[in-house]
C-alpha cells in the first residue's frame, strides 16, 4: 500500500446502545469504509448480536459512563488517521458518500469538516423547528482532534487546524416514536445537569420556569417549528422538556450534595 493510499483510509465509528432497527441502515450506508468499529454499551435488544454476526464490522462492548468518555474511548480503537464518526440513527446518502470520499482521496484543504444533517420524525423531514441550521463534526483527522472533557453530552470535537464543511447532509433519523425521543430528551437533561453541577452552575426557579418556557417558544415560534405542523409540535415541546429535567435533576443533586455535607459534618 503505498503512502498516499494509507492516507486516504476511512475508519467509521459508531457507539451504540439499542439501535436494533436504526443500525442496520447506517452500517449499509457505510460499507465505503476501509474499517468500520462499533463500541457497544452492553445493548439488550439484539443490537450486540447481530453486530457480532458482520464480517466487516469490529464490535467491542464498553461500559458507558458519558457521551464524551464512550467517544473518546471508540476513537482510540481506529486504525486510520482519517474517522468518520456517526450517530448510529444517521445514514450517508449517496451524494455524501462521495463528497467524503472526493475529499478524503483528494488533497484535503482542512483537518475536520462540518456535516448539516436533515431531521427526519417517523420517516418525514423535518423542515424547521430549530433544526434547519444544525451542524456537527463527522469527518475529522483522529491525530488533529479529541473530545473536550468540558462536556459529557452533546460532546464539543477541539481540533488543531481549520475546518470546512460538506455540502450535502447527512440524514439523521432523530425521531422513532413519542416514548423513545421522550426518554431520549430526559436522559440528555440528566446529564447536562451532572454537568452543570460538576461546573459548580447553582439551582435557580426563575430559570425552570423561564428557560423551559424560552425554549420552546425559540424552536416553535422563532426558529418556525410552527411550519412543521404537529411534528415540530412534539419536537418542541419535548425538547422543552429536557431543559425542564435538566433544572429539576439540578436541583436534585445539590439536594443530594448539601445532605451529604450535613450528614458529615462533625
Amino acid at each position: 500500500m503505498t503512502q498516499e493510499n494509507k492516507n486516504s483510509r476511512i475508519t467509521a465509528l459508531i457507539i451504540t446502545y439499542n439501535e436494533i432497527g436504526y443500525i442496520e441502515k447506517c452500517l449499509e450506508s457505510i460499507a465505503f469504509a476501509d474499517e468500520i468499529v462499533v463500541v457497544d454499551s452492553f445493548s439488550t435488544d439484539g443490537t450486540y448480536e447481530y453486530l457480532l454476526s458482520l464480517p466487516n464490522v469490529r464490535v467491542i462492548q464498553h461500559p458507558f459512563e458519558n457521551f464524551t468518555l464512550q467517544k473518546s474511548f471508540a476513537l482510540k480503537q481506529a486504525s486510520n488517521d482519517w474517522v468518520l464518526f456517526l450517530d448510529a440513527d444517521e445514514v450517508v446518502p449517496a451524494a455524501l458518500k462521495d463528497d467524503i470520499l472526493d475529499t478524503v482521496r483528494g488533497n484535503p484543504e482542512h483537518v475536520a469538516y462540518w456535516f448539516y444533517r436533515r431531521f427526519m420524525f417517523s420517516g418525514e423531514p423535518l423542515r424547521y423547528s430549530g433544526w434547519q441550521t444544525d451542524k456537527n463534526y463527522r469527518l475529522f483527522r483522529r491525530s488533529k482532534a479529541h473530545f473536550t472533557d468540558r462536556k459529557i453530552v452533546h460532546e464539543t470535537l477541539e481540533v488543531d487546524g481549520t475546518s470546512g464543511i460538506l455540502q450535502s447532509r447527512l440524514i439523521h433519523y432523530c425521531y422513532k416514536d413519542y416514548q423513545d425521543y421522550r426518554s431520549k430528551m430526559l436522559h440528555y437533561g440528566r446529564l447536562k445537569a451532572r454537568e452543570d453541577f460538576y461546573r459548580e452552575r447553582s439551582f435557580n426557579f426563575l430559570f425552570m420556569v423561564v428557560k423551559p418556557l424560552w425554549k420552546f417558544f425559540n424552536h416553535y415560534i422563532l426558529r418556525l417549528g410552527i411550519l412543521d405542523g404537529r411534528k415540530g409540535m412534539i419536537i418542541c415541546y419535548l425538547n422543552a422538556l429536557g431543559v425542564l429535567e435538566r433544572l429539576r435533576e439540578l436541583k436534585k443533586l445539590e439536594r443530594k450534595n448539601a445532605l451529604a455535607y450535613y450528614l458529615l459534618m462533625p
